[in-house]
């Protein structure tokens, strides 16, 4: 005659009470780890321009240290050396600004995650209003 009703009891509530924690521990953990990704690319991305800017401040200071030595040399050679000098060494400040920026653009570690736990937290505590019939 009628199909019969789903179970309605305290060991079904049970089980749809733990398989949605699950599910939620589940979306959590995900956003945890696309996170975690994040937050690694930006480190390598920081250390990768503080590497060039070390690089180019290097390469930089060898030119200077070569154009005071050709500064005892008459010619052309003392203009050449001295605009790579600068060249390099504006490059090497300009990778460190720039790598400084990306070092300190993170919003905190986890932001997201944490956000969504504290959604969580607000929607668990509103009060549940229970219609009477």
């Amino acid at each position: 005659m009628s199909d019969p009703a789903p179970p309605r009891g305290l060991l079904a509530s049970l089980r749809q009470l733990v398989s949605t924690l699950i599910d939620i521990a589940q979306v959590r953990l995900e956003l945890l780890g696309t996170e975690i990704e994040v937050e690694k690319r930006r480190l390598f991305d920081g250390l990768l321009w503080a590497g060039i800017a070390l690089l180019l401040l290097g390469l930089g200071l060898v030119l200077l240290c070569g154009f005071v030595v050709l500064l005892l040399w008459d010619g052309y050679r003392l203009a050449a050396v001295a605009t790579l000098a600068l060249l390099f060494l504006a490059g090497g400040a300009m990778a460190v600004q720039h790598a400084k920026r990306r070092l300190r653009s993170s919003q905190g570690m986890f932001n997201a995650s944490l956000t969504e736990l504290q959604r969580d937290q607000t929607a668990l505590a509103k009060p549940v209003d229970h219609e009477q019939h």
